[in-house]
């Protein structure tokens, strides 16, 4: 789906993103991924544009919190 430079830059993104959230936190962290992905398939696919997309879904409300 994606080049392996994207996939890369997804993946140290969303551990970016992700420093403070536990591994175990597996509903968290596939929400933020889900986001990230949706960002990249629509070709936004800058560090700091996938950044934010990460954070965002971080600070929507949820039902894990």
């Amino acid at each position: 789906m994606f080049d392996m430079e994207t996939t890369a830059l997804l993946r140290a993104v969303l551990e970016e993103v992700c420093e403070n959230i536990p591994v175990s936190e597996t509903g968290a962290r596939t929400h933020v991924a889900s986001k990230l992905l949706e960002a990249a398939a629509q070709g936004q696919v800058s560090t700091d544009v996938l950044r934010t997309a990460g954070r965002k879904a971080l600070n929507q409300p949820t039902m894990w919190r």
